[in-house]
């Protein structure tokens, strides 16, 4: 009567790739001398951190005296690479996930009718988009307005914040004089 060890092939490879690995991750280790980061380098939503104490936001550099020499051409193109994929910029553009920002400097936060605004943008609907306003919004949406759906991460180089709101201010034909 012949019998069947396939089975027991399987196992056997089973086991013997599992020791293999189990020995070469040891080995690696003796070799290589790891160290093990302190804190995770990413955190994930929802997930408890331990509580540290809190540090105090930086204060922005005012952007009104910087409009002055600001670059409206590589404001655009600021807007065009990083903005673009939401936000429409001609007048009575489209929204898309953002809303049109064709005549923001001046407007009043929540401005465009029909457009589906987070309650912390609609919560400052009677408030104008100044110069400084947009100044800390772009730098930071979810610090400015926590709560917002914008997932912008926020763009800190304060030349560039300059000419991104030079070139919003021209294609606000209503907007303020800085």
């Amino acid at each position: 009567m012949a019998t069947n060890l396939e089975g027991n092939k399987i196992a056997a490879a089973i086991l013997t790739a599992g020791i293999t690995f189990a020995v070469a991750g040891v080995i690696g280790r003796l070799l290589v001398h790891p160290t093990m980061p302190h804190q995770a380098a990413i955190t994930i939503a929802g997930e408890v951190q331990p509580a540290a104490a809190p540090a105090a936001a930086p204060a922005l550099d005012p952007i009104t005296p910087l409009l002055a020499s600001a670059d409206v051409a590589a404001g655009q193109q600021v807007a065009q690479r990083q903005c673009a994929s939401c936000h429409s910029f001609n007048e009575g553009g489209r929204a898309g996930v953002g809303p049109n920002l064709y005549g923001i400097v001046g407007a009043n936060h929540a401005h465009a009718e029909g457009f589906n605004y987070s309650q912390a943008i609609r919560g400052m609907a009677d408030k104008p988009w100044t110069y400084e306003e947009l100044n800390a919004w772009v730098h930071s949406p979810r610090a400015y307005a926590p709560g917002n759906r914008m997932s912008y991460a926020g763009l800190n180089n304060t030349q560039q914040r300059a000419n991104l709101i030079a070139y919003l201010r021209s294609i606000s034909p209503n907007a303020p004089a800085p």
